[in-house]
């Protein structure tokens, strides 16, 4: 970056074609998670990741700040010769791509926003919803382990294992989903999250809807699980306010590719076409070989 700090990205697929996808994971503070969903998209246009500045193999010290996660993403565009990209951002994800989008809306082809952002205040509902997908003993656990000034590894484990198991559908697969992500999306900048949640909570996205609306490109479109603990309505509601188009997906939480693969894969799958065009080998004519074929 122009600061001097190293992002770490990888790309799937043919990277010659344009526009490209980029994935924008969560947190904030995790390290990117979104592998499985961007190898179901791979074969229709190259789809970059990265791991945000401060996360997983891109280390840095420093105050964060939303503009500056912007400023990365525009430069790692320009990294990637690419002068437009197809967004598809997750959880906080989605408030970047947003901001992004306000920032840049000449850089924004189409935008999938999957699982926020959430407008209104609906971390009230959230709240009330993990608490009563929790029994009274691991709540009282949650509760003490967030006391804890330097966990250990395992308390570590344990605290990110009780707050996403609640995220999602089926409680057994969560637990299980959620103990294998609390020692992969490791370590977490927890310091990125305070100061990243605090910007946020300071300049929320909901002041800037109308600005939104008027910077979004033709083709967007929220997805969200219905069995999320955020509340569905606070998706539905920016839907309204943005006059996009909401999927909701049954059976699914917080991370609905991983729950309903299927579905969410088909979902994905369109959009891409629609917002990059046919591949090369789809856009033949019948009879008409490929380059080199014979």
């Amino acid at each position: 970056m122009t600061d001097g700090a190293r992002i770490r990205w990888a790309a799937l697929g043919d990277t010659t074609c344009k526009p490209p996808v980029v994935m924008l994971h969560g947190g904030p503070g995790l390290p990117d998670y979104l592998g499985d969903a961007a190898a179901m998209i791979a074969d229709l246009a190259p789809v970059y990741r990265y791991d945000q500045r401060g996360t997983g193999r891109s280390p840095w010290q420093g105050r964060h700040t939303l503009a500056r996660h912007v400023d990365d993403l525009a430069e790692l565009l320009d990294a990637w010769d690419a002068p437009v990209a197809v967004l598809i951002g997750h959880s906080y994800g989605t408030d970047l791509a947003a901001r992004f989008c306000m920032a840049h809306p000449d850089r924004v082809a189409a935008m999938l926003l999957m699982c926020g952002p959430f407008v209104g205040d609906w971390r009230t509902g959230y709240r009330a919803e993990r608490g009563r997908r929790m029994s009274a003993a691991q709540l009282e656990r949650y509760n003490a382990l967030q006391q804890v000034p330097h966990r250990t590894e395992d308390q570590e484990a344990e605290l990110l294992t009780l707050s996403w198991f609640t995220d999602h559908a089926d409680p057994e697969h969560g637990r299980r989903r959620a103990a294998r992500a609390a020692r992969q999306r490791r370590p977490v900048n927890w310091l990125m999250n305070r100061e990243l949640g605090e910007e946020g909570h300071a300049d929320p996205l909901d002041h800037h809807l109308d600005a939104l609306h008027t910077c979004l490109p033709a083709q967007v479109e929220i997805l969200g699980g219905v069995e999320d603990p955020r509340p569905l309505s606070a998706l539905a509601s920016l839907a309204h306010r943005l006059d996009v188009p909401l999927t909701r997906v049954a059976h699914a939480g917080h991370e609905p590719w991983l729950e309903q693969p299927d579905a969410v894969g088909a979902h994905l799958r369109r959009f891409v076409r629609a917002a990059t065009g046919p591949t090369p080998s789809e856009g033949l004519t019948a009879g008409e070989p490929a380059d080199g074929a014979s």
